[in-house]
């Protein structure tokens, strides 16, 4: 049975391509950032053709399509937010503002939408839930509000399935690991207080930017001798304020970054460990600093059932097998492992040295992308049917 639905739901999905790649190009051209996805979400409504659904983590919708067995519906998420970018592809369909979907979530979406129809024209044994999610890209999660308003308690999910364009994968390659695949990731915010005054007295400062720069190289021991290497962990700082001009030493001085773990037992651990090093080098330099922690997304952890099975309708299917990938990205979809089965695979666009990153203006997948990702979805369900 399972065999002859992959089949069917396959040569459905190529009839299904072309529509999806035009709303693909569509919502390239008018993309939304997180919290303001309203309108994606009624192009995609429009596209599905499944009724109006239900509201869900205020601008996404959840969606069903009734299976021949009750019960036990199966989930495909996909992300309605791009992200604060200007682009700069140069396609025809480019976004012209200043958001962009810099990330591949209008692959994604167009992906679901094409296996969702497909699904509806050849009939599925198990019901499955279409979640249009937003704010993938910012805080709060719109995973962790679907987690939180038991929508799939409602509908007795039974496992969630994801898929995400990955460009550091060789092309047509699907990664399906089992365990930790996405980092956790926490932001926090640095303030340092000293003496300001005259750059040519230094004996008579305490310089807020000298003890905010030792901070920051101080935080990379972090990683390299306080975290077990096998699990790894990755501390970045993103952006430093501090000062108005170069003859002045200014009495405060402020830098935003993120800790991410592999490891969930790891993560309180690395959370003190940047409390004291954060504490104890402003006290070393005569200063005083205050410590912000913004609590983000848990580790990605895979069910290994559902990997496994995924990889043998990928490998059936022709697909590429990737078992080893491994992001120290972060995503909210871990949200729903936490909550049930869960499996995101990554879909490959090309592992070469000079391709534009994810986030990047210049990041541009092509259409060829929906259908490994729709197929990705495919086996997603079909493994979760065990």
């Amino acid at each position: 049975m399972s065999s002859e639905l992959w089949d069917d739901w396959l040569s459905a999905v190529s009839a299904e391509l072309p529509a999806a790649t035009e709303l693909r190009h569509r919502l390239h051209a008018d993309p939304r950032v997180s919290g303001d996805e309203d309108d994606t979400t009624h192009e995609l409504v429009q596209a599905l053709g499944l009724g109006d659904g239900v509201r869900m983590a205020k601008t996404g919708r959840a969606l069903l399509l009734e299976g021949a067995e009750p019960g036990g519906a199966i989930a495909l998420r996909a992300e309605l937010d791009a992200l604060p970018v200007m682009e700069a592809t140069g396609v025809p369909w480019a976004s012209e503002t200043s958001v962009m979907h810099a990330c591949g979530h209008d692959v994604h979406l167009a992906a679901l939408v094409a296996v969702s129809r497909a699904a509806a024209r050849i009939g599925v044994p198990k019901p499955i839930l279409v979640l249009l999610q937003p704010r993938e890209e910012m805080a709060p999660s719109g995973a962790f509000d679907v987690v939180e308003s038991g929508l799939l308690a409602e509908h007795d999910v039974s496992a969630v399935i994801g898929a995400h364009v990955q460009p550091r994968l060789p092309e047509g390659v699907v990664s399906a690991a089992p365990g930790p695949i996405n980092a956790s990731t926490d932001q926090f915010e640095i303030v340092v207080t000293g003496q300001d005054g005259h750059a040519g007295y230094p004996h008579l400062l305490r310089d807020p930017i000298l003890a905010l720069s030792q901070i920051i190289v101080s935080l990379q021991t972090i990683a390299s001798r306080r975290i077990d290497p096998v699990f790894g962990a990755v501390c970045s700082i993103g952006r430093i304020n501090a000062g108005t001009a170069a003859n002045v030493v200014p009495r405060e001085a402020t830098a935003l970054g993120s800790l991410r773990l592999m490891r969930d037992s790891d993560r309180e651990t690395a959370v003190e460990i940047l409390g004291d090093i954060v504490q104890g080098t402003a006290r070393s330099h005569g200063c005083e600093a205050v410590l912000r922690v913004m609590s983000g997304e848990p580790v990605l952890h895979n069910d290994s059932g559902l990997a496994t099975r995924a990889q043998t309708w990928l490998s059936r299917g022709g697909v590429g097998i990737d078992t080893e990938f491994r992001s120290f990205g972060a995503d909210d979809f871990a949200h729903y492992c936490g909550a049930t089965r869960g499996l995101m695979m990554f879909a490959g666009l090309g592992d070469t040295a000079g391709s534009p990153s994810l986030h990047d203006e210049r990041f541009l997948p092509p259409d060829s992308a929906i259908s490994l990702v729709a197929k990705a979805f495919i086996a997603g369900y079909l493994a979760a049917l065990s």
